[in-house]
């Protein structure tokens, strides 16, 4: 069985890694209680929590408010958090908005991208702040890629994958998270890489699994990816409440005017659909 090695992030990780993203202290304490062992603060709190289609517009100030509040409810579980878009630029800049991420309460920060981002890697990791890398898919280059693809579909795809998963294991990733990756490449990539590979929506044979809070428990109706499995209802749960409570209110005042029921099944009034790949 695949040893991780020594680090102070990773002795605390065990193989199959879980892990969950989480945008406030709420869902963060009852991750952190459930024994979940990697907690996101995912830039996807653009589409899930402000509702917008990507994740192009989070900002590190965003990103910052959020670790700080989801830090609140962990105590045991590791705290990964997003460099977002455009603060990493630079290896510099990359540094600096690390820092600002630690400051406000992340155990680790994690980017996006392959062999290009090495010097920022380097960078990050040599001023003593945990890195978790991210290749494949990367939600962040949506917009100038046109949309989100598999990655990894041909052999040149597959070899450059390998190539960036190891030379940012050499600059000191301490995991790599592996998103919309052909399966049997995402395979390949943990064989030869000593660091946990987290998958997403990239088969079962990663060192791990991350997937968004709001589809594990079904509390986002409107979209759910294809291989995401929803083991809750807390959609329903939240709609069968709330009309409850409307019931209740009513019924304290005689003769009171009924609201009509509106349900919100489909995409919800003037809402809209976020796509599958969100982390």
């Amino acid at each position: 069985m695949k040893t991780f090695p020594p680090h102070p992030l990773t002795d605390r990780l065990r193989r199959p890694v879980t892990a969950i993203t989480a945008y406030d202290y709420p869902a963060a304490r009852l991750c952190d209680e459930a024994g979940i062992q990697l907690i996101l603060v995912g830039d996807s709190l653009g589409m899930m929590v402000a509702g917008h289609p990507d994740t192009t517009s989070v900002t590190l100030d965003q990103m910052a408010y959020h670790t700080e509040i989801v830090r609140r409810g962990v105590s045991r579980a590791v705290l990964v958090s997003d460099l977002p878009i455009h603060s990493y630029d630079t290896p510099e800049e990359a540094l600096r908005s690390a820092r600002r991420l630690v400051e406000a309460g992340a155990d680790a920060v994690k980017l996006e991208g392959g062999l290009g981002q090495v010097e920022k890697v380097a960078a990050i990791v040599g001023a003593g702040i945990p890195l978790c890398a991210h290749l494949g898919m990367l939600p962040q280059r949506v917009r100038e890629e046109g949309g989100y693809k598999k990655k990894g579909k041909s052999a040149g795809e597959a070899a450059r994958l390998v190539e960036a998963a190891l030379a940012l294991e050499e600059a000191g990733a301490f995991a790599v998270v592996l998103e919309s990756v052909v399966a049997e490449v995402a395979a390949e990539m943990t064989r030869r890489l000593r660091i946990p590979t987290i998958g997403i929506g990239s088969g079962g044979d990663c060192d791990g699994q991350v997937r968004v809070l709001h589809d594990v428990i079904g509390a986002y109706p409107w979209f759910v990816p294809p291989f995401a499995k929803v083991h809750g209802n807390v959609a329903g749960v939240i709609r069968d409440s709330l009309r409850a409570y409307e019931e209740e209110v009513s019924g304290t005042i005689p003769d009171a005017p009924r609201q009509q029921k509106k349900t919100c099944e489909g995409r919800g009034e003037g809402g809209s659909s976020p796509v599958p790949e969100r982390t």
